[in-house]
């Protein structure tokens, strides 16, 4: 075994052939991709990697995976299915961010590729499928987990690897997020929320659900969620930055299609960017080098539902500083799934001795945060005018008043 240590979970056990993966050049290149993309720009210690969270997302689905097999053998044919997949889960996470381009979504974003897209091409390259051949699990199960491949051989893994609520990515990266950029509202019980975990038979076939003396920690990781897209990922200087970054990488690649070819894709990593940047003469080069504030923040409108005012707001700021000079960031996220329909339920059951429950009907806290939340911000640029900041404020602040 190999052991590695790590900030958030400790030590992090491997099996030899799971370290020689971490090896391959595909696996290595995870270490140039920030976790975070720019949000370092907003808080200077998320520096953390792909490559990292690939290790944490493992140790998070191992041990969710161990509680499951735990409490319920009847998930396993015999004990040669369990031990494979348990070798199945790990490799999936270990490989789940493999196909993430430069600043991931934002890449995607330019080149309109899906990172999960990119995986059948990466698990196809001859040193990586040796690898997790090495693995002595089949690269084809690996690809239906890390897609979410819905009519998998595995419900309950497929949850654990890329699942609406409970998987083993957003459970690491959670902690790891709340970690790196201080955030401790990020936080949430980790420990009762794995203990917690129950596989739940329903219409034939197993989900993933929880005791209901998990309650209280699944409340947790919903509000955790929250708080983080509120304090992080939609933190006004990211979305800033991340705007900023479209435009610089439509410079880089004014082709949409220059990374189409799986070789020269490998060859990107956000170090790389940064580096070709250094040969752009762009506003948005200048930017992103040197965390330049193109645009300033002139209103917040979160948890909206009636867009009045905030269009109203953009009008006037349209009107003022013309369309080129005022952007509009409308941002939202489901914070707990819903179910879609019979047969595909995407919500977390409660096990209670009556029978298992929406986790809405267990819990006033999480059918509140059910469905969207809503983020939405209004930039001017910041040479708009003089002063543009302080005047494009002002303006929100009249008509808010006046409303």
């Amino acid at each position: 075994m190999k052991r590695i240590f790590d900030p958030v979970h400790h030590f992090i056990e491997l099996s030899t052939a799971e370290a020689e993966l971490l090896d391959v050049a595909v696996m290595q290149r995870l270490r140039r991709l920030r976790q975070l993309g720019l949000a370092y720009l907003a808080f200077p210690s998320a520096e953390h990697s792909r490559f990292s969270h690939a290790l944490g997302a493992l140790a998070m689905g191992t041990r969710a995976y161990d509680e499951l097999a735990r409490r319920t053998p009847d998930l396993f044919a015999n004990a040669a299915d369990a031990a494979y997949q348990r070798r199945l889960v790990r490799a999936s996470l270990l490989l789940h961010d493999i196909g993430h381009g430069p600043f991931s979504h934002s890449c995607e974003a330019v080149l309109g590729i899906k990172h999960e897209a990119r995986t059948k091409e990466l698990l196809a390259l001859p040193e990586l499928a040796d690898r997790v051949a090495a693995l002595d699990v089949d690269s084809s199960d690996v690809l239906a987990l890390i897609v979410g491949e819905p009519s998998g051989r595995y419900p309950i893994l497929r949850e654990l690897v890329s699942g609406p609520n409970l998987d083993a990515d957003r459970m690491d990266y959670l902690q790891r997020d709340a970690y790196f950029t201080g955030v401790a509202s990020g936080r949430y019980d980790a420990e009762q929320l794995v203990a917690s975990l129950r596989a739940i038979e329903r219409e034939g076939r197993f989900a993933i659900g929880i005791d209901p003396r998990g309650i209280v920690a699944l409340e947790s990781f919903v509000m955790a969620r929250y708080m983080m897209f509120a304090s992080v990922y939609f933190h006004h200087t990211t979305r800033m930055f991340e705007h900023v970054l479209h435009e610089a990488l439509r410079e880089l690649w004014p082709d949409p299609r220059a990374l189409d070819s799986i070789e020269e894709f490998l060859r990107w990593d956000d170090f790389r960017v940064m580096d070709s940047l250094d040969y752009a003469r762009s506003a948005a080069a200048n930017a992103l080098r040197n965390r330049v504030r193109v645009y300033a923040l002139a209103a917040e409108f979160n948890a909206e539902r009636d867009l009045r005012a905030f269009e109203a707001c953009e009008a006037v700021l349209r009107a003022r500083f013309g369309d080129r000079n005022v952007w509009a960031d409308s941002q939202s996220q489901l914070l707990h799934r819903l179910p879609f329909g019979m047969g595909q339920e995407q919500t977390v059951w409660v096990d209670r001795p009556g029978g298992a429950v929406d986790a809405r009907e267990a819990s006033d806290l999480i059918a509140k945060l059910s469905g969207k939340a809503y983020w939405r911000k209004l930039f001017v640029r910041a040479d708009a005018a003089p002063d543009a900041r302080a005047e494009a404020r002002r303006i929100c602040a009249d008509v808010l008043s006046s409303a």
